[in-house]
Formats: structure tokens, C-alpha cells, sequence
């Protein structure tokens, strides 16, 4: 008997029908309080040597219908090892094809990163005698909001922000932190001992932890997307962008990147906060330089497909990029990562993969080393 779940720290999935291996009827769950929805992840037992058919039946509905174009999901025996599976979208169901070598498999949207993960990387990384770790404040649901701190200050050092994982179901962004958080803790790695020397890196590894749990896409416990609460940000609906935020008054912010995924472009690519009142030809030049070093540093990088530039003064300040580039005056960047493979530097086995994740955190990095006497 095949039993389909996802009643488990970060799933979601709705199982119509497992009756038939080669029919499996599946539909993905909104977020709780918000119509979002596009990321699933599931667990499929006793069906061993088995070809499934699993078609998840409203996908033409979720958030980002672009995004099933010419994807494929993931799987994971062990949920370490993620590999990518056949999979075909017809404009009304995405269906995937596997036939398991073992009795437990999952499936998911992307390589699963969940809270139990997130809270495992947090105990690694405080163990560092370089990291000073605290909690800001509690979610809505009760999690600390964990916060690092690299570096000490003192005259003449910047102030960088690092943020991740605002909307729950971009896994990228927290593989690609366990990267960058390995390497800034590096006592040895000549980048890293260059950034700390003269920045002190503020860190938030994971942002939307409720929603993670959940199973959410975008949004956080009460419904809201932490990406558009920058401005008007409440304790009551999005204490995280609250707390967060009060704590950059306290530090300032000289740089400002904050880490996401795309569901439909297929490749890696920084947004700017072009539009914003204040922009002038040295954001120009911060952002097109940081471009041009990271396009050097990072085979899995481009510049070429990105989103479009707002009009002066037509940024979005609700939008973390642009409201923190608007209150600092600093080099502030989204970095977007695809779910799908990349067009630029492709793997046909595993696509763009938690060990990619991790090493353009490295390489961004090391960019940021590069780019520290410059941003102010």
C-alpha cells in the first residue's frame, strides 16, 4: 500500500488519491492566510521498485504558473542527496515520473530546507568563537529570530547585512547561507579575514522560520510577505521585518544583501534598488561594480536576464532592497537563484543544487571582500 504525507516540519501536499501508482492525484496547499502557493514537498512510502505517475492537479492556479516551464522536481532518499526527476507540464498539471530504488522517498520543489535544519546550522555556527549570536525577538508562532554577529566594531568599519529566507518556500537561500556562513567563520580564508577586519557582518540566517514550518511559499503566520511589510512593518503582523529593522537602526548599514529564489527565470542574478528617490550615479556604480566582480568571480553568474529597472522614483519601499538602499543610502541588492536549472553553466543531473548554492555564497563573498573600502 503507497502512503502519501507531508505532515512533517515544512511539507505540503494534499493527497487525492493513491490508489493507482500510475494515476496518483495530488494537489498543492495554499498558504494559510494568503492565496499563495507553488512550493511542495512530500514523503512517498511502499512504492519500492514502483513507477509513479504523480500529477499535482492545480498548478496552473499557484503563484508563478511561468515557473513549471521546462522544470523538473527534486527527490531524495535521504533528504542530503537531492536529484532532479522527469517531469512535464502540460498548462494545466505538472506531472512527475519516478520509479524509487527505495521504500521512503521524497519529493519536493527544491532541495528541502527545513526549521529543524535551519536550528542545526544555528547551533554549528554558534560554536564559532567568531560568531556572537542572539535573539531579536519571537515570530508570531514563538521561534526566536536568531541573529550573528562577525566581527567587532570599531572606527572606520562597515556595517554589512546579510539577510535570508524572507519567503519560506526559497530553500536556495538557506543552503546558500550554510555556504557563506562557513566561510566568513574561516579562520584561515583570506577573504573572509579581510571582511571581518574591516566590516562587522550583521547576519539573519533564516527570516520567515513560521512560514518554513508551515509549509508556506511567501508568507509568514499571519498571512503576510515579509518582502512587502518593509515600510509599514507591525509587531502584531511581521515581527520579524520589525525586529530586524530596529535592529539596523541600532548598527546602521553600509551594505545590504538580501537572498532569494525566482520560480521563473532559470539563472542567477542580482536586482538592484534603481527607482528609489535618492538614486544617483554612485548606487550606479557600487551596483555595476559589484556586477562586474561577481560576473568574474562566479562561473554561475550572469547579467544578461534579470527583472526590469523600476522608474525613477517608482520603487517599491515596501520592498526590503529598496527601503533599506532608501533609509541608508547604501549598496543594497535582492540576489535571486532559480529553482529550475541555469541556462548559464547547466547540470542535467541535479540542476542548480544545494552544493551550487553554497559555492556562490563563497563566491559572493569574496566579492564583498573586494568591494568593502568602497561602499562608503
Amino acid at each position: 500500500m503507497i502512503k502519501i504525507f507531508s505532515d512533517f516540519d515544512h511539507g505540503n501536499i494534499n493527497c487525492l488519491d493513491a490508489s493507482n501508482p500510475s494515476d496518483i492525484r495530488l494537489e498543492i496547499e495554499q498558504d494559510g492566510k494568503a492565496k499563495f502557493f507553488q512550493w511542495f514537498y512530500y514523503c512517498v512510502e511502499g512504492a519500492v521498485s514502483r513507477q509513479l505517475v504523480m500529477q499535482l492537479g492545480n498548478v496552473s492556479d499557484a503563484s508563478y504558473p511561468d515557473g513549471w516551464k521546462d522544470y523538473r522536481a527534486v527527490a531524495s532518499y535521504d533528504q542530503e542527496s537531492w536529484f532532479r526527476v522527469e517531469t512535464a507540464y502540460d498548462g494545466k498539471a505538472l506531472t512527475i515520473k519516478h520509479t524509487p530504488d527505495q521504500d521512503r522517498v521524497y519529493y519536493a520543489y527544491f532541495a528541502a530546507y527545513p526549521v529543524a535544519r535551519c536550528k542545526a546550522l544555528v547551533e554549528k555556527t554558534q560554536r564559532s568563537p567568531l560568531i556572537k549570536h542572539e535573539h531579536l525577538g519571537q515570530t508570531l508562532d514563538g521561534q526566536n529570530i536568531d541573529y550573528f554577529q562577525v566581527g567587532e566594531p570599531g572606527e572606520g568599519k562597515h556595517s554589512f547585512w546579510v539577510n535570508a529566507r524572507q519567503h519560506p518556500g526559497e530553500d536556495m537561500a538557506s543552503w546558500w547561507m550554510e555556504g557563506f556562513l562557513e566561510r566568513i567563520t574561516d579562520v584561515d580564508d583570506e577573504s573572509a579575514k579581510t571582511l571581518r577586519e574591516k566590516a562587522v557582518i550583521h547576519i539573519i540566517p533564516c527570516m520567515n522560520l513560521d512560514g518554513v514550518k508551515r509549509g508556506h511559499l511567501r508568507t509568514n503566520a499571519s498571512g503576510t510577505d515579509l518582502n512587502r511589510a518593509w515600510r509599514n512593518a507591525t509587531m502584531e503582523l511581521s515581527p520579524e521585518v520589525f525586529l530586524v529593522r530596529q535592529k539596523m537602526q541600532e548598527t546602521g548599514v553600509d551594505f545590504f544583501l538580501d537572498v532569494h529564489g525566482d520560480e521563473a527565470i532559470p539563472n542567477n542574478f542580482l536586482d538592484s534598488a534603481k527607482g528609489i528617490p535618492s538614486w544617483d550615479d554612485r548606487h550606479e556604480m557600487l551596483f555595476d561594480r559589484f556586477s562586474s566582480l561577481l560576473l568574474e568571480a562566479s562561473k554561475d553568474f550572469q547579467t544578461e536576464v534579470g527583472y526590469p529597472a523600476a522608474a525613477p522614483g517608482a520603487a517599491n519601499l515596501d520592498i526590503a532592497n529598496s527601503y533599506v538602499a532608501e533609509t541608508w543610502g547604501c549598496l543594497s541588492m535582492t540576489l535571486e537563484m532559480p529553482f529550475k536549472d541555469a541556462d548559464v553553466n547547466p547540470d542535467p543531473v541535479y540542476g542548480w543544487s544545494p552544493e551550487r548554492c553554497r559555492r556562490f555564497a563563497r563566491e559572493n563573498l569574496a566579492v564583498m571582500a573586494q568591494m568593502v573600502d568602497l561602499v562608503r
